[in-house]
C-alpha cells in the first residue's frame, strides 16, 4: 500500500494508532478500559483507577506524546475530569444512541429562518389603517 505525501507525514511509529485520527474534536466517546493513575495525577495514589470503563466524555484536544503516540484529551462529564486516552481505549458512541448533532442544528436553523421569514412577511404587509364608517 502506498501513501500520499500528506499521509506519509502523519505515520506514527506506534502500531496501536491509525495513520489519521479516528476521533474528531467534540465527538462523544466511551472509555473501554479503566484509566489508572500512572503517577502524573498527584491527587490520587499511583495505580488508582481514575475512570471506570463505560464512562462517557467528549474529545477536547488531539495531541501527540513523544511525537509518536496519539493522545485524545477526553472530558468525562460525570467525573468532572479530563484525562488523556489512546485510540485503543476509546469507542465512538455517536452512532449508538442515534443522536445527530448536525441534524439537530440544521433543524433549528430551518425553524429559525422560517420564523424570521414569517415575521418579515407580516411586517411588509400593508396595515389596514382606515376602518369602515
Amino acid at each position: 500500500m502506498e501513501f500520499t505525501p500528506a499521509q506519509a507525514s502523519q505515520i506514527s511509529a506506534s502500531t496501536k494508532d491509525e495513520i489519521l485520527p479516528v476521533f474528531h474534536l467534540g465527538q462523544r466517546v466511551r472509555i473501554t478500559k479503566p484509566i489508572r493513575n500512572d503517577g502524573s495525577n498527584p491527587f490520587h495514589s499511583p495505580d488508582a483507577i481514575l475512570v471506570q470503563p463505560g464512562a462517557e466524555g467528549y474529545v477536547t484536544h488531539i495531541g501527540d506524546w513523544l511525537q509518536v503516540i496519539r493522545i485524545y484529551e477526553i472530558h468525562f462529564i460525570d467525573e468532572g475530569s479530563t484525562y488523556g486516552c489512546r485510540e485503543s481505549e476509546l469507542e465512538a458512541i455517536d452512532d449508538v444512541d442515534g443522536y445527530d448533532e448536525v441534524e439537530e442544528e440544521l433543524r433549528w436553523l430551518r425553524e429559525h429562518r422560517a420564523k424570521r421569514a414569517a415575521l418579515k412577511a407580516s411586517a411588509e404587509q400593508p396595515q389596514n389603517e382606515g376602518g369602515s364608517d
